[in-house]
């Protein structure tokens, strides 16, 4: 069976939409910033804080830019988790990439 993926005009999409976040919470900085990664039908939200990068969530696409499927990054197991809901954030959660975004900065504060 092939793997899904997500299309090449949802990525951009995709890169404007971080990119505009990024530009109005993070006011165009170039040591904070959410950076994207896509691998089948996954976008890795990561954060880039000076030098260091870390994973924040990880959201599923489900064919609708405003119903993507989320799952927090666990630190204390070192996975993503789709069941974990009660965390520092999640009030943030709307489908959106901007809801995940908001979410991901209350659980880990810059």
């Amino acid at each position: 069976m092939a793997k899904a993926v997500i299309s090449k005009e949802v990525q951009q999409e995709v890169w404007e939409l971080i990119d505009a976040f990024n530009k109005k919470t993070f006011k165009g900085s170039e040591h904070f910033m959410y950076m994207p990664k896509f691998k089948g039908n996954f976008l890795y939200l990561d954060r880039k804080e000076f030098d260091k990068i870390s994973p924040v969530a990880r959201l599923k696409y489900t064919g609708d830019m405003k119903k993507w499927d989320f799952a927090i990054f666990k630190w204390s197991r070192e996975t993503y988790d789709p069941d974990e809901w009660f965390f520092p954030g999640s009030e943030h959660l709307n489908g959106t990439i901007e809801g995940a975004m908001k979410a991901g900065l209350a659980a880990y504060p810059v």
